[in-house]
């Protein structure tokens, strides 16, 4: 990405096509489908990009089973669709995953999983020309064989019966209670910070202009439309305006934080109903999964458990969130959601895991719609919302991860159908990043083994630029958390090519370790201390600021609720 300080100049002196709010998946999908059809774009995100939602999922590209029960059969095939088109696209951040739903004493799978199952394949079946059928692997060995394994030309089997043997080859987990059977499917999986990051650099490279931490203040009209927003830089204390003819507010659960007030209806606008998804994260060792499980967690409900870098994740919750969103994007799991993932866990694997037993936990706040008739209270799934209010700004909100383009392609179709251009979508054909042979990486003195396969599944192609920064000094080719492969090169990286402007930017999103390695990152301990020596150099902190910068930690991670760091 270009640098925060070239990006804000050009914000300030150009005038573009298009201003996109929110820098998460939505926003970046918008300014990426903008771009690739001639249209001049600037991207502004108040905190960082990934910060609320997209940063906070359950890492999953899927069609949604859960959504059948709900009879979203169009929510359902569409994500499939754009599941087997994101493996196309970037299949070195989303990977297939094989999923389990084990059965226990003599029993077979319950039925009516089989026919959701069956279902799914049917919805699935539309692959993309010339792919193959996937690969049968033995899932056996460490967690990440299956990412090695190659699936670059992937397209879903249909689910089918395996043996409790081949459940306990994908969750091990589950050896005291000997399944006998169970269904194996397919889904991907990926890093959903990391596939936001990868969408804004190839927004930029068609033409995009893109600056985090500038928090839009006023929507600027001229004759009653919307002409641009007027943005506030916290760092400095300035603000300007960025001149676009369109605005399109992408910021998802903060969408409707945004509406002008000039809007003929407010009761033909949908209202956003915040979920809260709690997610905890544990070490292998503690619950060794080499494929995903489909958990029961009471009430009807399921959790998923997953493998993820080198981890066990576990959620997710579904509860109304009443809590504070307008001052800020934290948004810290609750004691009680963390206690009903290990009430689920401990239940299934038959385990006694505790908090204690934690690596990480985090929680994001899903915006789902409901009409704004009082009398229908009921959200309407994970349905995509697009609306146009009477200065012409263009709210895209709702949706999920897996069906970020198609939002995306929503928002942006509307923008050419008023201005009657001939300038149709292009999102489906373009590749995100380039994909990288891990032994195709040239090897750097002191870069662990372990961290090659990690830098090819985070950066693809781009892992070549963060090996050259790892080479300059010696600690830079050290992990950061020693049973991690996440390098301190990728701090300095970050900083460089990433707009990464804090601890949290790059121990919450550039890296994950604040969700997988939170008792390792107090501010007061020596990790947090070498990354803030890294970032120090990069940015130009003097000890003071660096100082200042670990306090700022310490204060993030507790609001996000960052274990360990309480």
């Amino acid at each position: 990405m270009i640098a925060r300080a070239d990006a804000l100049q050009a914000l300030d002196s150009e005038h573009f096509d298009v201003v996109v709010i929110g820098g998460g998946i939505t926003g970046a999908g918008v300014a990426f489908d903008a771009a690739t059809r001639g249209y001049s774009v600037a991207l502004v995100e108040r905190a960082d990009f990934a910060a609320g939602t997209s940063s906070r999922s359950s890492k999953l590209v899927h069609g949604g089973l859960r959504y059948l029960q709900n009879f979203d059969l169009g929510l359902v095939r569409e994500a499939l669709l754009e599941r087997q088109l994101m493996v196309a696209l970037a299949p070195h951040l989303v990977h297939p995953l094989p999923l389990v739903v084990a059965a226990f004493d003599g029993q077979r799978p319950d039925r009516l999983t089989g026919v959701g199952l069956n279902l799914y394949d049917v919805m699935s079946v539309e692959r993309l020309r010339g792919r193959a059928r996937v690969p049968r692997p033995r899932w056996g060995g460490r967690p990440s064989d299956a990412a090695r394994t190659d699936f670059s030309e992937w397209s879903p089997e249909r689910h089918r019966m395996i043996s409790g043997e081949e459940v306990l080859e994908l969750v091990p987990a589950l050896t005291a209670r000997a399944p006998t059977s169970g269904y194996l499917f397919y889904d991907c999986q990926t890093d959903d910070a990391r596939l936001v990051l990868t969408v804004l650099c190839e927004a930029e490279r068609f033409g995009a202009v893109c600056a985090n931490g500038l928090e839009v203040t006023a929507l600027v009209r001229e004759a009653g439309r919307a002409a641009g927003v007027r943005v506030r830089d916290p760092a400095s204390g300035g603000d300007f305006v960025v001149s676009a003819s369109n605005v399109v507010n992408a910021t998802g659960v903060w969408a409707d934080r945004l509406r002008p007030h000039e809007l003929h209806d407010e009761a033909e606008v949908p209202r956003i109903r915040p979920s809260r998804g709690t997610h905890i994260t544990l070490r292998h060792s503690d619950l060794p999964l080499m494929g995903g499980a489909i958990v029961p967690a009471g009430g009807g409900r399921t959790i998923f458990a997953l493998p993820w870098l080198g981890r066990t994740l576990l959620g997710t919750t579904d509860n109304d969130y009443e809590g504070d969103l307008d001052g800020s994007h934290h948004v810290p799991p609750s004691e009680e959601d963390i206690a009903y993932l290990l009430d689920a866990t401990n239940e299934y694997f038959g385990t006694s895991l505790g908090p204690e037993d934690l690596t990480g936990a985090y929680a994001g706040v899903r915006p789902l719609i409901q009409t704004g008739d009082p009398k229908k209270s009921v959200d309407i799934s994970r349905k995509a919302e697009l609306y146009e209010t009477s200065s012409g700004m263009v709210t895209i909100t709702g949706g999920k991860l897996t069906t970020w383009r198609r939002m995306a392609k929503m928002a942006v179709d509307r923008l050419v159908e008023r201005e009657a251009r001939d300038a149709p979508c292009r999102t489906q054909q373009i590749p995100l990043g380039a994909p990288v042979e891990v032994r195709d990486l040239p090897r750097v003195e002191g870069v662990p083994e372990a961290a090659y396969p990690a830098l090819a599944g985070r950066y693809g192609h781009a892992a070549h630029d963060v090996l050259a920064v790892a080479r300059e000094r010696e600690e830079l080719a050290r992990p950061i958390v020693s049973d991690m492969p996440d390098l301190l090169g990728e701090i300095a990286y970050a900083a460089r090519r990433e707009q990464a402007r804090s601890l949290g930017d790059v121990l919450l999103r550039r890296t994950r370790l604040g969700l997988l390695s939170g008792r390792e990152l107090r501010s007061d301990g020596p990790v947090a201390a070498r990354v803030a020596n890294a970032l120090a150099v990069e940015l130009g902190w003097d000890e003071r600021e660096r100082a200042r910068q670990l306090e700022g930690w310490g204060a993030e991670a507790r609001a996000e609720g960052v274990v360990g760091t309480a």
